[in-house]
Parts: structure tokens; sequence; C-alpha cells
């Protein structure tokens, strides 16, 4: 152990002591924070400037959340139920000219029943509801998503949807005759008060798809709409009064121009046409605003120049030949680059936290200056998002260490390991489509910008959640792990053939 911080002591003097490993050190810091305090993105929810960036509704968990739909209602005291069929639901998609739209209906298009605590958007609820291609579902509170009976609602086969509340207890049942009634679930909403907002609803979130065009690839789509038909509706419990109140919760709608939105009421049957979402807002191609993973553009930059560094800390010694004095004055070859990748390492960390740091906490506000709304993430996910870049950039420097000390000449050394680590992330956010930017990062180095993720993704939330968008396949720590892999492969093999081969 003593021969091992004498190398590694040897090993730290060398890196302080050229000028050169020094300045790309700090280089690799100051492109993270320049990059990141750019003014960047704009927002377009008010004029420039502090505050003017958007305001999402705020859920019964402390999330942000999209809170937009057409509302038909009446007051609930106490206990009651809420029967009715839904005959049909139908919608418009953005069409390829802005003033025109097309029919469809996208998959999470939503009709049903909802008991709502009041029509504050974020305020708690509770919905059964017919999607456009997700079947029955009983959903909660923005998060909490379960499944009923698959399937859509055609003309030949309606839907019958039931909400029965009972205290803080809201329970949800569906049927295809009206007969024979099936439980999809019941959920307890906290604090609900005793006189709630319950009725029929309809709301359609944004249409997105993914275009995959080269350097042209990205999304496209806007704002849908749905229609749902209903009739057949039956009260028990306690209702006040006798008139449906008909409110668009969220504000003017968000469908496509040339299609209204509103109510219909002609004897029985009800015709709702909404748009919007209740749910998590999501940032992304299908949703709105950034997260903190936007503010770390600049890690892209700092990554390439950790890796130069990291090649050429080794194949310096080799180019003018002063590996054989090191080697002499330390016997131990695997010493040696155990030393040398734990100085990079430790170098590289320590500069990467501190840029991360700076970016994390500053960049947002130069984001919100902009206009930009960003998503607030919490202390736990920030300071993950800080100490996982530094960690990539570490575990990159060591990698290309690994790389140089194998390949031994700096040129090859700098593009391989350029092309191996650098390369996959670059080809990922820009050329390839969605699904093989996602292999590429589950397979690749480049795995390890997982650790940068700050928004999580929710199968019930209408979002592309691609690389680009800041959502990557692998969860952070497993990302983390690939490049890991990747470091110690690279480490073994440059140990082996150090073993092997003369200096």
């Amino acid at each position: 152990m003593t021969g091992f911080w004498r190398c590694l002591r040897s090993e730290w003097t060398k890196f302080r002591t050229v000028r050169g490993w020094v300045a790309a050190a700090v280089a690799a810091a100051g492109v993270v924070v320049a990059l990141g305090l750019l003014p960047g993105l704009q927002g377009s929810c008010g004029r420039n400037g502090p505050g003017s960036e958007c305001v999402l509704p705020v859920g019964p968990g402390g999330e942000e959340v999209s809170d937009s739909f057409t509302f038909v209602h009446r007051p609930l005291t106490g206990d009651g139920s809420i029967t009715v069929r839904v005959a049909a639901l139908t919608g418009r998609l953005p069409g390829s000219e802005p003033d025109r739209s097309r029919p469809g209906v996208v998959p999470w298009a939503k009709a049903g029943l909802i008991v709502k605590d009041g029509t504050g958007q974020g305020s708690s609820y509770a919905a059964v509801m017919v999607t456009g291609g997700h079947g029955v579902r009983l959903q909660h509170d923005y998060v909490h998503d379960r499944a009923g009976r698959p399937g859509g609602v055609t003309a030949d086969a309606p839907r019958w949807l039931r909400l029965t509340r009972a205290g803080a207890t809201v329970t949800a049942a569906e049927s295809a005759d009206g007969t024979t009634w099936t439980a999809v679930g019941s959920v307890r909403l906290a604090g609900l008060p005793a006189t709630v907002e319950a009725g029929l609803f309809v709301t359609s979130p944004q249409y997105t798809e993914a275009v995959d065009d080269g350097l042209l690839s990205g999304a496209m789509g806007g704002p849908s709409e749905a229609t749902g038909t209903f009739d057949h509706v039956g009260l028990a419990g306690g209702w006040s009064g006798t008139a449906w109140r008909d409110d668009r919760i969220g504000g003017p709608g968000n469908g496509p121009a040339a299609d209204g939105e509103g109510v219909t009421h002609n004897g029985d049957v009800v015709q709702v046409t909404g748009s919007g979402d209740i749910a998590p807002a999501v940032p992304g191609a299908g949703g709105i605003g950034a997260t903190v993973t936007q503010t770390l553009v600049g890690t892209f930059g700092g990554l390439i120049v950790v890796v130069v560094l990291g090649a050429v800390f080794v194949t310096a010694e080799y180019r003018r030949g002063l590996i054989r004095t090191t080697f002499s004055a330390a016997p131990s070859r695997l010493r040696v680059l155990a030393a040398k990748a734990a100085v990079v390492g430790v170098v590289t960390f320590f500069s990467g936290l501190a840029a991360a740091a700076v970016v994390v906490s500053i960049g947002q506000r130069v984001l919100r200056a902009n206009g930009v709304h960003v998503h607030p993430a919490s202390t736990a996910t920030e300071l993950r998002v800080v100490a996982g870049t530094a960690a990539l950039l570490a575990v990159a420097a060591v990698l290309a260490l690994g790389l140089g000390a194998l390949l031994r000449r700096g040129v090859i050394a700098v593009t391989t390991a350029v092309v191996v680590i650098v390369m996959p992330y670059v080809l990922a956010m820009t050329v390839l489509p969605a699904d093989a930017a996602r292999w590429l990062l589950r397979v690749s180095p480049a795995a390890a910008f997982a650790l940068q993720q700050a928004a999580p993704e929710y199968p019930q939330v209408a979002n592309l959640y691609t690389p680009a968008d800041g959502y990557f396949p692998l969860a952070p720590w497993a990302g983390f792990a690939v490049l890991a892999g990747w470091a110690v492969l690279a480490l073994t093999a440059a140990a082996v053939m150090l073993r092997r081969r003369n200096a």
C-alpha cells in the first residue's frame, strides 16, 4: 500500500506540473458552465424576464399537473353515485395545415365521470373513463392510474360507467349492458369535502408523433380534441339542484382552431367536446417547459475535453519515451496504471462537480429569465444530477485513459475514445431514429447520461419520451453501471497488455 501511495503522489505531481493538463481540467468545467449559462431556450408564456415563465397548477401531492377539460357537473353533498352510458368517442387531430384538422382520436383522449374537490385546477379528484386506445381506466390525483377492461367505444359496443362516493372513498365500476357491473377499483381521497362537484368530462391531450428524417428528426403535432356522447344519465344520493353547469376547467381549450368545443344537451343525450389533459405535467415533445437536464447541455463539450485529457495523460509519456522512467521508478506497472486512473478520475470528478453545481443552480434562473418554465426537481434529484454529471465525466476520463494505455499512440487513442464515448451520444441526439437511439444509449458508454434525467416518465401521459427531450432508456445508476463496465473492461485490457508488452 505504501508503494501505491508513493506512486499516486508521483502521478499527481506530474499532473499538476504540466500546465496543459491542469488547463484542460479547468477548461472542461468552463465549457460545462459557459454552455449551460448561455441564453439558450426561449419561452413563450410572457415577456422575457424574471416571473415570465409558465406557471402550472400543483396537484395534491405537490407535483405540477395539467388540469384542463370540459366539465358538465352538479354539486354532490355526502354520499351518492352517478351512472352514464358512453355511446361514442370521436375526435379531431391536427392537419397538415395550421387551420385544418382531420378525424382521429389520440390514445389518451378521455371521456367519462369525475368526482372533484371543486373546480379549481390541481384539486383532488377521482375519475372513471373510456379512452381512445387504452380501454377503461380509473385515475385519481393525477399520478395514479388503474386499468379496467380493454377496448374502445363503438356504436355496437357502448360502455356504461359508474362512480360511487361513500365518505372519502370513491368506487368505479363498468358494464357492457348497464345490468352486469364489474368493479374497476376504489380509491381514497384524503380531505375530500362534504360537497364536491361531480359529472361528465371530456379531454384530449396534445397529439405528437416522431419524425425520423436524419438531421431533421424530431416531433410534429399539435393540440387535439375529443367529443364524447353520453346518455342514460342516472343519479342517486345527495345531489343538489336540477340544472347541470357547463364549465371549461383550465380556461380556453387547446383544440384545433377550426373546431369549436363545448356542450350540447338534446333531451337525454349530452355531447361534450374538450381538449387538454388531467395528468402530471411533463416536459418534452408532448409537454411543456424544461428541466435541470437542459441546463447541463455543456456536459457534451466538457466530455470531449476530459476524454482527450484522459487519453493524453498516458500517451504523452509513450510519445516522449518517459514511460520507461516511470516504470523504472515504480516496477509495478499495474500500480502505475491504477495511480494514473485515480488521479485523472479524481481531478475530473471535482472539476465536473463544481461546474455542475454552478450550472444547476444558476442555469435554472437563466431559463426562467427567458420565459421558460423549469419543472422543479427534488433536492435529492438535483444532488443526483450534479454528482452524476461529475461521475460521468470522471469515469469517461478513466475509460479514455485505459484506451490510451492500451493503444499507446495519442492520435489513435483520442480518436478511439471520442468514437466510443462521445459519438454514440451525438448520434442518439441527432440523426438516429428514437428506437435506435434508445438501443445505443443502453449499450454504449453514453448510457451514463441517464444520470442527468430529472423528470419521471408516466405511462398514462402522452409524450414521446425521447433522449433528445431528456428521457433515457435506463435508470440513472444502471446507465452509470454501463459506463463503469466499459471503463473496467478498458483498464483490464490495458493491464493485461502492460504486463505482456515492453515499455
